[in-house]
């Protein structure tokens, strides 16, 4: 019966079945239009995004000095005259940590990633310093953050000791970068040794000072 009414109605009033094409037509144009215009999830999340925005402010060269705790209530021990030469790859924040002197860049100390992952929701870190055989240094963050402080969690690893031998005794680390205005950085790392104490102090502190707005 259904079918019958419709063929009628189609008879009676073929205008009708030309504007509901029409109509068909305008939605589905609509919707292609709008699928062509929304980037898939791949292309979004592969952006910058706000955190990684930030330290693209931060590229450029930064005068660094660091300071250095051996052990917990050890006298500090400064060092100046190095350079940091920071760059962006994609979303990748890159940190080469230098002499001042070394414009050849043969004599790179330090270098770093660091990056927030848009999809696990995470700051994730890894560095290698050629003045500790310690190899590669990996870091996450547990949230985002206030914009102003990322703090970072390293994974274990051990520390050769001071000694003549190896001792390979577990260090637990943590990171904490402080961003205090356009033109300063702290960099604080806590290290706790497996050593039955559970004593954590500040064993590195690295200042930064911006000297130039680019590379």
């Amino acid at each position: 019966m259904s079918r019958t009414n419709i063929k009628l109605v189609s008879k009676k009033n073929p205008s009708s079945n030309s504007l509901a094409c029409w109509l068909l037509i305008v939605l589905f144009s609509g919707a292609v239009a709008l699928a062509e215009l929304t980037p898939s999830a791949m292309t979004r999340l592969n952006d910058l995004g706000p955190e990684n925005a930030k330290l693209e402010r931060r590229v450029g060269l930064w005068d660094v000095t660091e300071t250095v705790w051996a052990s917990p209530g050890a006298a500090p021990v400064t060092t100046s005259g190095f350079v940091a030469e920071r760059t962006m790859m994609g979303q990748l924040f890159q940190e080469f940590v230098r002499p001042l002197s070394d414009t050849s860049h043969k004599e790179i100390k330090r270098t770093e990633l660091l990056s927030f992952n848009r999809v696990e929701g995470r700051w994730e870190y890894v560095s290698f310093d050629t003045r500790a055989p310690v190899g590669l240094m990996t870091a996450w963050s547990s949230s985002p953050g206030d914009g102003a402080t990322i703090d970072l969690v390293f994974a274990p690893f051990a520390f050769v000791g001071t000694g003549t031998e190896v001792t390979g005794q577990m260090l637990r680390m943590e990171q904490v970068i402080k961003y205090q205005d356009a033109d300063h950085d702290v960099k604080d790392q806590y290290f706790t040794m497996a050593d039955g104490t559970g004593t954590r102090w500040l064993a590195h502190r690295y200042t930064y000072a911006r000297r130039l707005k680019t590379p």
